[in-house]
């Protein structure tokens, strides 16, 4: 059994698949959960949040830590310093975090982990969103006005639970539950798949990861549960 830190991003890219890998490594290992503002945010809108539970229980190296609630210095990450991690995974990682750990920035948590897992030696495995040049992604539940008939009385904005349904629906608030979406009667609301292309400074980015001692870069989700 390895103790486990595992990093989650604002990256909407490859999550759900993320969190079914490391969904797996927790049926054998201890999974220590790391959350930064941004990935608290996009678990909620994808609807995943309350899986991260699923996979770090609470006990001791299976806590989840939110970086709202650790301040500024990220104490937490100083675990990493005392050897308590075997070690981290950050999946899936934005262009953002990627390019701030090849600067050698760490402020945020998962870039702090990121810099004290790397001078403790402990060996760091990253997804970046922009390890394809080119992925089709699907980003959560928006109001297509082209659909939409306005009605008179909104059934998804009745009942959804958060209150996040106006013009738009207010993803900082939504937690993804699909209520809107099953409600609305001409299905206006729904995800919708797009293309993104990498842009060359995140690419070069991955590159400059990938020379670092002590960080691999992985090519899909899929490898996550390859470590073990």
């Amino acid at each position: 059994m390895k103790n486990v830190a595992w990093a989650v991003t604002g990256a909407g890219h490859y999550l759900a698949e993320s969190v079914a890998a490391m969904r797996e490594v927790s049926r054998k290992n201890r999974v220590c959960t790391f959350v930064s503002r941004a990935g608290e945010e996009v678990t909620m809108m994808y609807g995943i949040f309350d899986r991260l539970s699923e996979i770090s229980g609470g006990g001791y190296l299976e806590e989840i830590f939110f970086e709202r609630e650790e301040g500024a210095s990220s104490p937490k990450a100083g675990r990493f310093m005392m050897k308590r991690f075997d070690l981290l995974i950050i999946a899936p990682a934005t262009a953002n975090t990627v390019a701030k750990i090849v600067c050698g920035i760490a402020d945020t948590l998962p870039t702090n982990a990121a810099a004290l897992a790397n001078k403790a030696g402990v060996p760091v495995y990253v997804l970046p969103t922009d390890v394809q040049d080119r992925a089709e992604t699907e980003p959560p539940r928006t109001i297509d006005r082209d659909l939409c008939r306005r009605c008179d009385v909104c059934e998804p904005k009745e009942a959804c639970p958060k209150g996040a349904i106006g013009e738009q629906i207010d993803l900082v608030i939504c937690d993804g539950c699909g209520v809107c979406a099953d409600l609305c009667p001409s299905g206006a609301i729904r995800k919708v798949e797009i293309s993104v292309v990498t842009r060359l400074l995140d690419r070069e980015n991955i590159e400059r990861l990938r020379a670092i001692p002590g960080f691999t870069v992985l090519e899909g989700a899929e490898d996550i549960e390859r470590l073990f």
